[in-house]
């Protein structure tokens, strides 16, 4: 017996250490795979000029800047465009179009980190990107168009709409009025509190430069993707401000030197879904507009057919943003600038020494970037044809060095003649060279750290296997798969393919792990017939096959059909009664978890409870996706009372929260109800876990999208097929079978390894305004709804192990409950530590690959995600509360 202890103390230890090392090396490895990349301080200043006088005279003096979130090019450029007007202007010239390239992240911050400073900005940014109070991004030090309008001193600066603006500009705007980004459900007041200040800063004359940011069109995709029928008239109601605008342009007399630029801070996938690098994702509409370009007398045809590209006229970087203001507006360009002027605005300068010296000025605050990092030899060679230029073994610094120093030479030999036009075309290609290279170097990686954060993770696997080898007990089949399936997963990561499709992983791995389980059954001796063995094994495989199909997900594939694509989006006739069945099994299932109370009490705690919270999802699904009602579903909101989803939500909220109290106290006291004993009750008493996961399951419906519901019935019927399995399966085998199912289901639920696919649409359930900690659980709980399910299900089904293997033993129980818990900690740390060395150890090697930050960096905050939320806060955290609940009552 002591000798049994002994060992299951070292266990514990070597777990307890496995588990603190996790979190320790995903942020040695994360401070050097994401750190902030240094930039040059101050403001720029305007080079010495070769060409001599003074900068050449800007052709406006006063920019409106309409930022429309995730503004995809086909939204203006397309024949199903609702920007009617806007197409009317390209149309005559007075509108230059332009698709802008935007890297990944596709999210909002770092895209405005590079409009405004023609920078590439850190990946790190879609971090911060979520947290509103995050003051750490700010560009209040850093150089930007902004800034360089500001430093003018003649006018005010003006904001309204997405408050991200304020939080990295402080202190920069004279008035604004911010709206917060994550209301999604908001289509309407959301950009009727920009529009409302328009019509008034339009008339003030003190003001150089007015920032628009209109959030509704995002909302709208998030909630109903590109197609949805709110798409056209959020597209007609922002081409109605453009019209606006520009009809005060030409009427106003302090706006007709006035640049009007409308753009797109990412766009958006199929799905309505952006952050990752898909064509829709990185490819947003840029438009400059004003009366004045007429003269350049530069017409495109408006509208064109639809591309699935989304290539639509020139494609231009968002860095070129910058520069190209500041040569139109007149100010130096920023001085950490990557981008390249334009060329196609050349034109409002007659004389060709004026074109060459904003190419010139653009060049030469590119060099100091360059020199910054790659130090200033190569560039202070006197002449070019040396050794070094010759040489044929040269790489692309080397390259674009000998290029500047040609470029340079012609300067000085051309600035007082009239042949500029080949230097101004060389200077152009040398920008946009120089603008690849610098926008393709790795990051500053600290390979220390890098280094550290892999030993540590390493180091942990370690200790989880040695934890396991002592502690687990089973099916030797069951630990070969095991094996190989951590093995296996770890060389996936290594292929960015298949770091995309990962799903089908999961899917057939659960699949292949049922079937293996379900052909082991007929050779046990357990007290289960093999009739029973073969209709559940065969139950468990056709509704994992269900639950497989129910969302396409991944990229490849992302739109392709599935059962709520197919089925469910178009028959809500269908959807509504798989919702409601959904209900009505939560709803009988409520009433057994309060049978501890009479009969009554249960039913109208229960009804209360259900009939909220689907008059929540009914009222939320009216806001989101109206096109999910049917007639008869929709005339159940008229006989509702007026509330809003607010209150609607914390009404749920508080039922959940008194009845998890009346489960606790009814389970620890359960003399206090004993008046209230029912001897009516129509139910056993059901297991103490039971009515904790049911109310779990409500709040996951509350938190996952309207067709995803359903998908909890199959997950309850794949469960209860489990539990009569229940005598046949070892701990690690319930163990191994938590991990895989709660996997699945996450893919299933439209999970993936993409940035795009964090659904923040219930983030906001039952919250007036941002606050971190709520958000940032209800976001959680809204995309691992599916897999935090299955560690509800997997504890439950622990207990009801551990009841029966106590009953079988005379050892102590509470020996046995330790065991069967350290059993599962270790089969699950040993996995959750051998995919994070895996995703580390993907992340260095292919740190200068392609696809490093659309696949493998995304890849790395979904392995924390996973490492941290689900494994130490839910699994071993929730799931060991969970566990001596179910042990003690």
């Amino acid at each position: 017996m002591t000798s049994i202890r002994h060992t299951a103390l070292s266990c514990a230890l070597l777990l307890v250490a496995a588990n603190i090392l996790i979190p320790v090396a995903l942020f040695s490895f994360g401070t050097g795979f994401f750190p902030y990349k240094p930039v040059l301080p101050g403001l720029a200043q305007y080079f010495p000029s070769e060409y001599g006088g003074p900068p050449p005279e800007a052709p406006f003096d006063r920019l409106v800047f309409m930022v429309v979130d995730a503004l995809r090019s086909d939204f203006v450029f397309s024949e199903e465009s609702g920007f009617q007007y806007t197409q009317s202007l390209i149309r005559d010239g007075a509108a230059f179009p332009f698709t802008a390239h935007a890297t990944s992240p596709t999210v909002t911050m770092p895209r405005l980190k590079a409009i405004t400073t023609g920078s590439i900005p850190s990946f790190l940014d879609v971090i911060l990107n979520l947290d509103e109070t995050d003051e750490s991004s700010s560009l209040a030090s850093q150089d930007t168009w902004l800034a360089q309008m500001k430093a003018k001193g003649a006018g005010k600066l003006v904001m309204y709409g997405d408050d991200t603006w304020l939080k990295l500009f402080p202190n920069t705007f004279d008035r604004a009025d911010g709206t917060t980004s994550f209301f999604v459900s908001d289509f309407t007041e959301v950009d009727n509190n920009v529009t409302r200040n328009i019509a008034g800063e339009l008339k003030n004359t003190d003001w150089d430069a007015m920032v628009l940011h209109y959030l509704g069109l995002d909302h709208i995709g998030h909630k109903g993707g590109p197609r949805s029928p709110h798409m056209l008239p959020k597209q007609s109601e922002m081409d109605g401000i453009v019209q606006q605008i520009y009809t005060a342009i030409e009427s106003e007399e302090h706006l007709q030197s006035t640049l009007f630029v409308m753009c797109g801070d990412h766009g958006m996938n199929d799905a309505g879904n952006h952050g990752a690098s898909s064509p829709g994702e990185t490819s947003p509409a840029l438009v400059f507009m004003s009366p004045k370009l007429k003269t350049i007398k530069s017409q495109n045809p408006s509208p064109l057919a639809y591309k699935n590209d989304f290539q639509y006229y020139s494609t231009v970087e968002q860095s070129d943003i910058a520069p190209t203001l500041a040569a139109l507006l007149g100010f130096p360009v920023p001085k950490n600038n990557l981008g390249a002027f334009i060329d196609a605005f050349l034109p409002f300068w007659e004389r060709d020494t004026d074109k060459a010296q904003i190419l010139m000025q653009n060049a030469r605050q590119t060099l100091e970037i360059i020199k910054a990092a790659f130090g200033p030899d190569l560039f202070t060679l006197e002449s070019p044809g040396t050794a070094r230029c010759d040489d044929p073994q040269s790489g692309s610094i080397e390259d674009l060095a000998c290029q500047w120093q040609e470029l340079a030479t012609r300067a000085g030999l051309t600035a007082h003649s009239t042949g500029l036009k080949p230097s101004i075309v060389a200077t152009s290609e040398w920008l946009r060279e120089a603008q690849t290279l610098m926008s393709s170097m790795a990051s500053n990686y600290n390979m220390p750290r890098l280094i550290l954060g892999q030993a540590l993770a390493v180091t942990s696997l370690l200790a989880a296997v040695i934890a396991a080898s002592l502690t687990l007990h089973g099916s030797p089949s069951t630990f070969i798969f095991f094996a190989f399936m951590t093995i296996t997963y770890g060389l996936m990561m290594f292929a960015s393919s298949y770091v995309e499709e990962e799903q089908h992983f999961w899917y057939w791995t659960s699949t292949a792990w049922l079937a293996l389980v379900g052909l082991r059954n007929f050779n046990t001796k357990a007290d289960v017939s093999r009739r029973t063995l073969f209709l559940s094994t065969l139950l468990v495989l056709t509704v994992l096959r269900l639950v497989r199909g129910w969302n396409q997900t991944g990229q490849k594939f992302a739109g392709g059909p599935d059962i709520v694509k197919t089925f469910l989006n178009s028959n809500p006739n269908l959807l509504w009664a798989l919702v409601g069945l959904t209900y009505a099994w939560l709803h009988r299932d409520l009433i057994h978890g309060f049978s501890s109370l009479s009969s009554p009490v249960a039913f109208i705690l229960s009804t209360g409870l259900v009939l909220t919270a689907f008059t929540f999802k009914l009222a939320f699904t009216a806001e989101d996706a109206p096109e999910l009602l049917n007639p008869a579903i929709s005339s159940i909101l008229t006989h509702l009372p007026g509330s809003t989803l607010i209150a609607r939500a914390q009404a749920v909220f508080i039922g959940l929260g008194v009845s998890t109290l009346l489960v606790l106290v009814t389970s620890f006291f359960p003399s206090l109800t004993s008046s209230l004993s029912p001897t009516t009750n129509l139910f056993p008493p059901p297991s103490p876990l039971k009515p904790l996961q049911t109310l779990y399951t409500v709040l996951a419906t509350i938190q996952s999208r309207t067709p995803n519901i359903p998908l909890f019935l199959l997950l309850h019927l794949l469960s209860s097929t489990l539990t009569s399995l229940l005598p046949t399966l070892s701990i690690p085998d319930l163990s191994l079978t938590t991990l895989l199912l709660a996997h699945t289901s996450f893919f299933a639920m439209g999970g993936t390894n993409a940035i795009s696919s964090i659904d923040l649409s219930s983030a906001y359930n039952g919250i007036s305004t941002f606050s971190p900690v709520p958000v940032g659980i209800l976001t959680f709980v809204g995309n691992w709804a599916g897999a935090i399910w299955w560690t509800f299900e997997g504890v439950r089904l622990l207990v009801e192990k551990w009841t029966e293997l106590k009953g079988r033993r005379t050892k102590d129980a509470g020996e046995d409950k330790v065991g069967v818990w350290l059993q599962h900690v270790a089969t699950m740390t040993v996995f959750v530590a051998g995919s994070v060395v895996a995703v580390m150890g993907a992340c260095t090697a292919l740190r200068t690959h392609l696809f490093v930050w659309t696949v493998f960096s995304p890849k790395y905050l979904y392995a924390v995600g996973w490492a941290v939320g689900m494994h130490l806060v839910v699994n071993l955290g929730l799931g060991g509360v969970l566990f001596w609940f179910g042990c003690r009552v």
